[in-house]
């Protein structure tokens, strides 16, 4: 009995990947996707092994859709690419490259030719056209406009503990990396975050802001502790 309903299941799926065949989706292994009925696909779209396409998701023409990706309830526009990633309950516009490992979570909003790129985390948010977080960055509650960079480490510190605030980023900012922006703050057109930088206030735009502690120098501090010749 067991054996006769996987039998079912596995047939049933093979003819949902028939029907996306005939309308002219390109699959890698057509053994090892995973697509739900629903599922709207767009000609010559290509889809890799290991893919899990769920819900009410719908994907554009000649996109690539990448080995181990999920996508659930969301909607791809055409000509995206996406590389082993986690979108649920999202949208992103045309022309926008996606991982490897990125992660949109509910009420993601990516625009056209993004970037949102490995180990990105995006939740609850706008990433306007032609925006790039290239990679190691968090973006939560927060409205990112039009040709934003994001460095490498970018964080949008969103809670506090009890309570969720929101953050915008206008357009043609730039974020230096290893950056903290602590919600709720307003950073203004075309204004330069300092990497490493910690911002607690509203930046104006066309502004460059600075927040770290100056560093120091100890010369002949390692000899003087005796740190090598304990390492020896």
């Amino acid at each position: 009995m067991f054996r006769d309903e996987i039998e079912e299941k596995r047939a049933r799926r093979l003819e949902i990947i028939e029907k996306h065949v005939k309308n002219g989706v390109i699959f890698e292994d057509e053994f090892t996707a995973y697509i739900d009925s629903e599922v709207i696909i767009g000609e010559g779209t290509f889809i890799g092994p290991c893919v899990t396409l769920r819900g009410n998701t719908v994907i554009g023409q000649r996109c690539s859709i990448g080995q181990n990706t999920v996508i659930t309830d969301s909607k791809i526009d055409d000509d995206v690419d996406i590389k082993s990633s986690v979108i649920t309950e999202s949208t992103i516009g045309s022309g926008t490259k996606t991982g490897p490992f990125a992660y949109l979570r509910p009420g993601s909003h990516i625009g056209k030719n993004c970037k949102v790129g490995d180990f990105v985390e995006v939740k609850n948010s706008t990433f306007g056209d032609g925006s790039k977080a290239s990679h190691l960055t968090y973006i939560g509650d927060s409205d990112v406009g039009d040709d934003v960079n994001l460095g490498c480490g970018v964080v949008f510190v969103n809670y506090d503990g009890t309570k969720k605030y929101r953050s915008v980023v206008e357009d043609g900012a730039f974020i230096g990396c290893n950056s903290n922006l602590v919600s709720p703050v307003k950073v203004g057109k075309g204004a330069y975050i300092a990497a490493g930088s910690t911002v607690t206030e509203d930046v104006e735009g066309d502004a460059l802001y600075i927040a770290r502690a100056k560093g120091t120098k100890k010369a002949g501090w390692v000899s003087a502790k005796g740190i090598l010749k304990k390492k020896k």
